[in-house]
């Protein structure tokens, strides 16, 4: 290889695509500090690049301004969310009520426990952009996706599907926007009595859209 072909340099063992997945991975850290903190408005390119110790040519190879940050942040938050919640339901199966517990237990104390993640998942993408409004009504789909094939199958699924599906929806929304509340600081309970009202909001949901007693 020539001094030229630095395509597929090696530097301390890392080959460029390597190199670039940590810049970005360190300029998605950032975005969470950053976003999770001033907030998305108050986050100039120049100081998440400041903040990452990286360049604004660096943050152009991987994201095409904030609002592709944003999404990036948000999409990788969302992943490991769905992924751990999803992971913590199965492994309490087959018992409905423990399964549910478990899931909104991973939900709101991943949450609850990290301030910067609160905010940006709960606040500041929210109206950020038509993109990121569209995605975070498609996460709200994946949630209630999720506690439907927890639940499911119920006795009688034909007529019950519907009925099922706009439960499920409505039970994340209420948690999404209970959480919001209580990252402004409107609410002033513990994250045990947040995980014991919502299981509680879920059980009897579930009871009532299942018969059971």
């Amino acid at each position: 290889m020539t001094g030229t072909q630095t395509a597929g340099r090696r530097y301390g063992g890392r080959d460029a695509a390597q190199r670039q997945q940590e810049r970005r991975t360190r300029l998605i850290q950032a975005g969470l500090d950053l976003f999770g903190t001033a907030g998305f408005a108050a986050a100039s390119v120049k100081q998440v690049c400041s903040h990452a110790g990286l360049t604004e040519r660096y943050f152009y190879e991987s994201f095409r301004d904030r609002e592709d940050l944003l999404a990036g942040v948000y999409n990788e938050l969302i992943t490991t969310i769905i992924a751990e919640t999803a992971q913590a339901a199965a492994a309490a199966a087959p018992d409905v009520d423990a399964q549910l517990r478990a899931g909104l237990e991973v939900f709101i104390r991943t949450l609850a426990g990290d301030a910067r993640k609160a905010r940006l998942v709960l606040i500041e993408v929210v109206g950020a952009s038509p993109r990121l409004e569209v995605r975070r009504r498609e996460v709200l789909h994946e949630f209630a996706a999720m506690v439907a094939a927890v639940v499911a199958p119920l006795p009688d699924p034909e007529a019950s599907s519907s009925r099922l599906t706009m439960t499920a929806m409505s039970l994340v929304g209420g948690v999404n926007e209970l959480l919001v509340d209580w990252t402004l600081g409107h609410q002033k309970a513990t994250v045990e009595e947040l995980i014991d009202l919502c299981h509680t909001l879920y059980i009897a949901a579930y009871r009532a859209i299942s018969d059971q007693p």
